[in-house]
């Protein structure tokens, strides 16, 4: 699976800033609207929010991935949010971040949830693909981005 058929131009949310990291989550997962099942929404909002509140997702060079696995959704699914201004997010090297990407995922599939986890790391650790789309400017460039570097690490 990869992470470009995750996202979308409804899935992205650009040149947008956010007051704190718990408005950009709430964002984030409202993205999700007319993917997840509405009675599903909320559920998933308290799995990313709990998921948060045991450690940040904030894992340094100002990226954040809150992310969350739950039994009301069969499919992962995913958002992604580049910040104008950059936002406390308690990260473990204590910056702020402005790349933060949602994953959500099915208790059921925990290995991909970690394979996806760990494709959104080694992606983000390129301090090129990070400015590439920091410096995108539209969310077709972002969704190109993706797909770009993803088919240069993971698809033969």
């Amino acid at each position: 699976m990869n992470l470009f058929n995750l996202l979308d131009e409804n899935t992205i949310i650009t040149d947008s800033e956010f007051g704190n990291k718990d408005d950009v989550i709430n964002a984030l997962v409202d993205t999700l609207s007319g993917k997840v099942p509405e009675e599903a929404l909320e559920t998933v909002r308290t799995r990313v929010f709990e998921r948060e509140s045991v450690m940040s997702t904030g894992v340094g060079k100002g990226l954040a991935i809150p992310h969350c696995k739950t039994k009301v959704v069969d499919d992962n699914f995913a958002a992604f949010v580049k910040l104008e201004k950059p936002l406390d997010f308690n990260s473990i090297d204590g910056e702020p971040v402005r790349i933060i990407f949602l994953l959500v995922g099915p208790e059921s599939k925990h290995s991909m949830h970690i394979k996806l986890l760990s494709r959104i790391s080694r992606l983000m650790n390129s301090s090129s693909f990070r400015e590439k789309i920091l410096t995108a400017e539209s969310k077709q460039a972002i969704l190109e981005a993706f797909k770009e570097e993803e088919e240069k690490y993971f698809i033969a």
